[in-house]
């Protein structure tokens, strides 16, 4: 019997009845919330030294306030009693600091750049595209493969081929490859030594990378040629590596220029796509024909300290990770001969897992060198935490928007943005610059990621003190960073190849698609 007491079902429902409910802050607030903490925390720590101090250096103040004159007349005659010491300690004093000025790094300035912008006539509309593919004697499932790569690649109808592409039937040629490269290297080259006033005569390195084609006589010695560089100039000629030797011509050029004094490094990037073209119907095969344009870039590198008034950035960080060691990561991007002896560049399924654990190695070494303490103390911690109590927790991924202001993502293809945008949690505005890069130009190889930075030039928005970010992946298989620090606030160079253009661009993408169709 209940004695007359509730049922318990009653009883319960007027206990949650009597009971406040629950306050919840939205979702939204919460994350506000979060995003403050962090902050805040980031603020404490950043300046944990100087708080520290502070109290430090108003016990000293008022300790030495009071300091008698006799006392600092007798601090003065010991000194003078003790003469072999000072002159001793002052002898180690010079004798240290002489060491460190010559054996400290020499600063590496980047006094400009060049992007080369092909003509309108040699621009690739979806329809030129596919109706050329067709005369080539594609099979219907390779054209219909190469049609729903396009429409989802993420590039424009304004993306340019080479002249040797756009003949029909196409004329792969080595006369026509030597063409495209002269016609590229030449252009960007040109527009470099016009807006920096540098003679090609002053020029004491020379490194330049381009993948797939390595003619003889070399492209470096085409370029010695046509500008008559000095006879004792050391040049180097990168070939075979892939879309991140970009930053590998970067990493040589600089270390070239701390061997030798005041002098300036070219480096041109560039790829060729003449003698590259895949006339095959595999379809792991026919994927770069739909993504790699043409273009090509040029880099001043100085180590002369009067340049470091009229350069852009100086050179911070190269750091690289060679994962060819392990087979997969080897094989992912091949070049080979498909079942009918035509060759073309073979992309493994594996290509994105691969490139995100070269991504991981990357960033693990390069997040000491750029991370603020308060970042480094959080990874520390959880791997602490993961380690002794063999918790299911995930790893924390660092914040390198705290670490720098721009980030230059080579420009390989949608795949490759989405995932960088969602493995180091960036915002649409961060990777503007490569999505818009990837839909005007394409990709352009290891040349993208200066095409990135004269868009972020282009739209005003690099500052001085500001930190640049270019990361690239390749064959082999690498992923490379280059960190790069604004001097002063940077203006686009004379002939910026977005400078007919920027005023129409960002452009909305869904699902690779613009939502309006550019402006002819």
């Amino acid at each position: 019997m209940n004695g007359g007491a509730a049922p318990p079902s009653v009883a319960s429902a007027a206990t949650a009845a009597a009971t406040p409910p629950h306050r919840r802050l939205p979702d939204f607030l919460q994350s506000v919330n979060l995003k403050y903490v962090k902050l805040g925390y980031h603020y404490l720590i950043t300046h944990l030294l100087t708080l520290m101090l502070l109290p430090l250096m108003a016990v000293i103040l008022l300790e030495a306030g009071p300091t008698d004159p006799d006392d600092l007349r007798q601090l003065w005659l010991h000194l003078q009693y003790n003469l072999v010491s000072v002159l001793v300690l002052s002898a180690v004093l010079v004798f240290g600091a002489t060491v460190y000025v010559l054996t400290r790094p020499r600063p590496v300035y980047l006094v400009d750049f060049a992007c080369y912008k092909p003509p309108a006539h040699l621009q690739v509309p979806f329809e030129e595209f596919m109706r050329h593919s067709k005369l080539c004697g594609f099979s219907e499932d390779a054209l219909e493969f190469q049609r729903k790569i396009l429409e989802r690649s993420g590039l424009s109808e304004e993306t340019y081929a080479p002249e040797a592409m756009h003949a029909i039937p196409p004329q792969p040629t080595m006369a026509n490859a030597r063409a495209e490269a002269e016609t590229v290297m030449f252009g960007a080259l040109d527009n470099l030594f016009r807006s920096t006033g540098v003679k090609p005569k002053d020029v004491g390195v020379l490194v330049v990378n381009c993948s797939l084609f390595n003619p003889t006589p070399s492209l470096s010695a085409m370029i010695v040629n046509k500008y008559k560089l000095r006879g004792n100039i050391r040049s180097f000629n990168l070939g075979g590596m892939g879309c991140s030797a970009g930053v590998i011509a970067v990493d040589l050029a600089r270390d070239m220029l701390q061997v030798h004094r005041g002098t300036y490094a070219v480096v041109v990037s560039t790829e060729n796509i003449t003698q590259n073209w895949y006339f095959g119907n595999r379809k792991s095969m026919l994927i770069p024909n739909c993504l790699f344009r043409v273009g090509g870039a040029a880099v001043l590198l100085s180590n002369r300290g009067a340049d470091r008034r009229r350069a852009k950035y100086s050179l911070r960080h190269v750091v690289r990770t060679h994962k060819g060691a392990d087979d997969k990561a080897f094989n992912c991007v091949y070049q080979e001969q498909d079942g009918e002896g035509k060759t073309g560049v073979s992309l493994s399924k594996d290509l994105m897992a691969i490139a995100g654990g070269a991504l991981k190695t990357n960033i693990t070494t390069l997040g000491p060198l750029v991370l603020p303490v308060s970042e480094q103390l959080l990874f520390f911690a959880t791997l602490v935490a993961k380690k002794l109590l063999s918790a299911k927790m995930k790893p924390y991924i660092p914040d390198f928007k705290l670490a720098f202001e721009h980030f230059c993502i080579h420009a390989g293809g949608r795949a490759v943005i989405d995932e960088l945008e969602k493995n180091l949690q960036l915002s649409p505005a961060h990777v503007e610059a490569s999505r818009m890069t990837l839909h005007r130009f394409g990709n352009t190889s290891s040349s993208s990621i200066w095409y990135e930075l004269a868009y972020m030039e282009a739209k005003g928005r690099v500052r001085r003190g500001h930190r640049i970010w270019q990361i690239a992946f390749g064959s082999g298989f690498k992923c490379n960073s280059a960190v790069w620090h604004a001097l002063r606030n940077v203006k686009p160079s004379p002939d910026n190849p977005w400078e007919d253009c920027i005023d129409r661009y960002p452009v909305e993408l869904v699902d690779g698609f613009p939502t309006h169709k550019p402006q002819q």
